[in-house]
C-alpha cells in the first residue's frame, strides 16, 4: 500500500462541517479531472546504483532507492485533511528479475521473489505523500565485478498515465577513494597548505575519466589557475555556503586497483581571518563529456594556466585512502569577543534604554561550519530598582546563577571577524538606587580561541557616580539555570529568525556584517551536542550546557582525529 496522507493535523477539529465539505469537494474536483484526461504520474527514485565489492554499501538497514509517485499540482501545506488529486485504484509493479545472479534484492509491498506489486487508491499533489517504499541492494556470493542489471518500475490505473522508472545496477564498478589530508602542525592563517591530493580506484573496473571537485569555505582560496579546471566563487547569501568551488576534468583511464596523485601538490591559501575553515575534495568516476552538465549548475569561469595532471603512485598504502577527504585550516587563530555595558541616569518612573554592545574584535571569524551555525549566548542581569519593559530581538527571560531573574541573549553564527551588534534593553526605574548595577557576561570557561577574557563581561549601571561599565577580569557571572536551551525556529528569541548575522543597529541578530556581507545563522537546535566531522568545531547548546554546569552560551572546542598529524605548510 502507498503511504496514505489523509492525516488530521492540529486545528482540523475546529473546521466544522462547512470546511470539511469544502475539503471533500476539493478531492472530488481532483478526481473529476481524471475523467477528462489521464492524470500524468511519474515514478521517481534513484536511477542508478553502484555496488561495491569492498564495503557494506551503506547502512544495511537503509535502502539505496526510495520510490515515490509524483502527481501534478502544488504540494499541500498547512493543517487539515490533505485533499487528493486522484481517487481510484492503481497498481505499481517492481520487476527486479534482471538482477538474478547479479545482486541480492529486498523489495517493498507484496513481493514474490524478485517481483513486487504495490497498490493504492489515492494520489496527492507532488511526491511527499505518495511513498511506495524502498529497495535495498547488496552483493551476494554470485556477484562479480562488471555484473549489470536493471530494475523496471511501471504503473497502471484507470485515468492515470504512468511514466516508468529504470534503475541500473552495476557491481564492482569504478570506486574512487581519496587520499587523506594530514593537518600541518605549524600552519597559520595566511599560509599556503600544499595538499597531497590523490585517489585510488578500489573498484573492480577501470574508469574512462575522472572529475575532481574542490571546495573551500569563505576563508579558503586556490591561488593557482589550471586549464582543465573551472572556478566559481560564492560571495553572497548565507555565510555557511560562501566559498570557492572548483571542477577539474581528467580524460585519463583510471585503472582498477591503482592509486594516482596530482603531479604537484595543490596549493591552498587561507585568509588572515580564517579559523576552522574547511578545505575538502573528492574524485568521481565521471568522464569529461559528462562534466559539462556539472559546470552548468553554477557560474563557473574557465582556468587559464597549464593543465593539472595525474600520475600513478606505485606501492600506495590503501589505509591512506578514504571516501571523504577534508581538513580544517587553520586551527591556531584567535578572536576576541567583547561585551560593552551601559550607564544611564533616570528618576523614579522614567523609562530609559540601556544599549548592550557585542562585537568580535577578530582577527578571526567564528565559522561554526562543523556545527551548522549554533548560536553564542550571554546573560544580562537587571539593576536593583528597575524593571525590563521591552526586550531586544534574540533575548528572553531566564534564571541566573544564584536564583536571580535575568535574560539570556543569543548571537547567530557564523560571526564575521568585524561584527558589531547592539542589544537595546528598555528599563523602567521603579525606585532610585544610587549606583545600582547588573552584570552582562559571556560564560566563564577555558575557550582556547578567545584571546582576551578581560572584556567578556560588562555592567549596566543606573545612577552611578563615575559611569563605569567595565566588567573587568574575573567578573563573569555567566551561568544560568532553567530554560537555557536556544529557542527553536519560529519561537520568541530564535536567533535564526532574522536570517543574518553581523552588524546590527537594532536587535543583535539582524543586519549585515561590518564588511557588508550577510549570512544565515543556520538551524538552531535546543540542547545536545552539535554533530561534527573529522577535525571539526562544535558548539554545545543549552541543555548540554546545563548538564555540564558551565553556563549558557558559546562552547567551542576542537575535536581532531588521530590521523591529523604531519603535513607541510609554506
Amino acid at each position: 500500500m502507498t503511504q496514505q496522507a489523509s492525516r488530521r493535523l492540529g486545528p482540523l477539529g475546529t473546521l466544522g462541517l462547512a470546511a470539511a465539505a469544502l475539503l471533500v469537494a476539493a478531492g472530488a474536483a481532483g478526481t473529476a479531472q481524471a475523467d477528462d484526461a489521464p492524470l500524468p504520474v511519474t515514478i521517481t527514485g534513484e536511477d542508478r546504483v553502484g555496488l561495491s565489492l569492498e564495503s557494506d554499501n551503506g547502512d544495511p538497514s537503509e535502502p539505496q532507492v526510495m520510490l515515490r509517485l509524483n502527481a501534478p499540482g502544488e504540494e499541500f501545506e498547512g493543517d487539515g485533511v490533505i485533499p487528493p488529486v486522484f481517487t481510484g485504484d492503481y497498481t505499481v509493479r517492481i520487476d527486479a528479475t534482471a538482477l538474478a545472479g547479479v545482486a541480492s534484492v529486498q523489495l517493498p509491498c507484496a513481493a514474490d521473489g524478485l517481483v513486487a506489486v504495490c497498490t493504492g487508491s489515492e494520489l496527492y499533489a507532488g511526491e511527499r505523500y505518495n511513498r511506495l517504499g524502498g529497495i535495498r541492494l547488496d552483493i551476494d556470493e554470485d556477484s562479480e565485478a562488471g555484473d549489470f542489471g536493471s530494475i523496471t518500475v511501471t504503473g497502471e490505473g484507470e485515468g492515470l498515465d504512468f511514466t516508468p522508472l529504470t534503475v541500473d545496477v552495476l557491481v564492482g564498478g569504478p570506486e574512487f577513494l581519496n587520499h587523506e589530508l594530514p593537518l600541518p602542525g605549524d600552519y597559520r592563517a595566511g599560509d599556503i597548505y600544499r595538499a597531497p591530493v590523490g585517489l585510488r580506484n578500489a573498484g573492480g573496473m577501470s574508469a574512462e575519466g575522472a572529475v575532481l571537485r574542490l571546495h573551500g569555505s569563505r576563508g579558503v582560496s586556490f591561488p593557482d589557475s589550471y586549464g582543465n579546471c573551472s572556478y566559481a566563487e560564492v560571495t553572497t547569501g548565507p555565510l555557511l555556503h560562501q566559498g570557492t568551488d572548483v571542477l577539474c576534468t581528467f580524460p585519463d583511464t583510471i585503472d582498477a586497483g591503482t592509486a594516482y596523485a596530482l603531479t604537484e601538490p595543490l596549493r591552498v591559501r587561507t585568509a588572515d581571518f580564517a579559523l576552522h575553515d574547511i578545505f575538502t575534495y573528492a574524485f568521481t568516476a565521471v568522464g569529461p563529456s559528462e562534466a559539462a552538465g556539472l559546470r552548468a549548475a553554477k557560474d563557473y569561469r574557465p582556468g587559464t594556466g597549464a593543465d593539472l595532471r595525474l600520475r600513478k603512485v606505485p606501492d600506495a598504502e590503501p589505509a591512506e585512502y578514504s571516501r571523504y577527504a577534508d581538513v580544517d585550516l587553520p586551527t591556531t587563530n584567535t578572536y576576541d569577543l567583547e561585551l560593552t555595558g551601559a550607564a544611564v541616569d533616570a528618576e523614579a518612573g522614567d523609562t530609559v534604554t540601556a544599549e548592550i554592545g557585542f562585537r568580535n574584535n577578530g582577527p578571526a571569524w567564528i565559522s561554526a561550519l562543523r556545527s551548522g551555525g549554533e548560536p553564542i549566548g550571554f546573560t544580562v542581569g537587571v539593576p536593583e530598582g528597575a524593571t525590563v519593559t521591552a526586550l531586544p530581538e534574540g533575548c528572553r527571560s531566564t534564571t541566573l546563577e544564584g536564583g536571580e531573574e535575568g535574560y539570556l541573549c543569543w548571537v547567530s553564527t557564523p560571526l564575521l571577524e568585524d561584527a558589531e551588534l547592539t542589544f537595546p534593553f528598555e528599563l523602567r526605574v521603579d525606585r532610585v538606587v544610587e549606583g545600582a548595577k547588573a552584570e552582562v557576561a559571556l560564560p566563564e570557561w577555558g575557550n582556547p580561541f578567545e584571546s582576551d577574557h578581560a572584556n567578556d563581561s560588562a555592567w549596566i549601571v543606573l545612577n552611578g557616580s563615575d559611569g563605569s561599565t567595565d566588567g573587568g577580569t574575573g567578573q563573569t557571572d555567566g551561568g544560568a539555570s532553567g530554560g537555557t536551551a536556544p529557542p527553536g525556529p519560529g519561537q520568541d528569541g530564535d536567533p535564526g529568525s532574522s536570517g543574518t548575522s553581523g552588524s546590527s543597529g537594532s536587535g543583535g541578530t539582524s543586519g549585515s556584517s561590518g564588511s557588508g556581507a550577510s549570512g544565515t545563522s543556520g538551524d538552531v537546535t535546543g540542547g545536545g551536542l552539535a554533530s561534527t566531522g573529522a577535525g571539526g568545531v562544535a558548539l554545545i547548546g543549552g541543555a548540554a550546557l546545563l548538564a555540564l554546569g558551565l553556563g549558557a552560551g558559546l562552547f567551542l572546542f576542537l575535536r581532531r582525529g588521530a590521523r591529523h598529524t604531519g603535513g607541510t605548510a609554506a
